[in-house]
């Protein structure tokens, strides 16, 4: 059976719903992108926190799993724990909440049509519950800058507060300091350009990188592969080889 992803847009705001059938290869990893999802896999609700790192999972998994995935800083409140003591981490769902209510859940969304809803129904209840709301003010504008390219120093000056009241917050809300928050954030929109066709090079001068060597050293650092393995292990060869070979003449492909 080929191997299937789908996503939407969720009801919860800023998240993203999100199915996978079929077979997936250990040669294709997560790569970090700053947020964290409620999973669905194995017949177990599952808590992905944010990566630092590339997630590689064990080995070849086949069948089906689902997931909704929250913006960056919006998990937090809604899972009831700081996003840090969740980082490069799996754990159960079982672990941060009640195994009673854990179990009925992980009943409904079992027996749904499409876990997909299932999930994001958990989440909206568990928002309207416990009174979670989507990100404050204060988080979504930290990431809104650091989105956006803005430095650290900028982004702290623009949201008043002073650098480690930044780091301390950024901490809690998105699972690392501001500074790994705003690497990962640049490295995906650079993906974005480049899975959308833009070569290499143009790619790391619209997102703020030196040069292309130095977003093939950003993407080397942060998920342990190039961009080139990325883009073929993703199902677009043919955008690495063409992105490859549309360099400025004497410049070489490092990523």
């Amino acid at each position: 059976m080929g191997a299937r992803y789908d996503e939407r847009a969720s009801r919860f705001v800023g998240a993203v719903l999100w199915a996978w059938s079929g077979r997936r290869e250990p040669s294709r990893p997560v790569l970090p992108d700053g947020c964290m999802d409620l999973l669905w896999v194995g017949g177990r609700l599952v808590v992905a926190g944010p990566d630092t790192h590339a997630f590689t999972p064990a080995g070849t998994l086949s069948g089906s799993c689902a997931g909704i995935r929250f913006a960056p800083g919006t998990a937090p409140a809604l899972l009831g724990v700081p996003a840090h003591e969740l980082r490069d981490r799996r754990v159960p769902l079982d672990t941060l909440w009640p195994g009673g209510e854990v179990r009925r859940l992980t009943e409904r969304t079992g027996s749904a049509d499409d876990p997909t809803a299932a999930l994001e129904d958990i989440a909206l209840r568990r928002a309207m519950s416990s009174g979670a709301a989507p990100p404050d003010p204060l988080t979504a504008a930290v990431a809104a800058q650091l989105r956006q390219g803005r430095s650290v120093a900028a982004t702290a000056d623009a949201v008043g507060l002073g650098a480690r009241q930044l780091h301390r917050h950024s901490l809690a809300a998105f699972g690392y300091g501001p500074k790994t928050l705003a690497r990962v954030l640049r490295l995906q929109r650079a993906l974005d350009l480049v899975r959308a066709g833009t070569p290499y090079a143009a790619a790391a001068c619209a997102t703020g990188y030196a040069d292309q060597a130095h977003l093939a050293r950003e993407m080397r650092g942060l998920t342990g592969t190039t961009l080139g393995a990325h883009l073929a292990a993703t199902g677009h060869a043919e955008r690495a080889a063409n992105s490859e070979t549309a360099q400025p003449s004497g410049s070489r492909t490092t990523a």
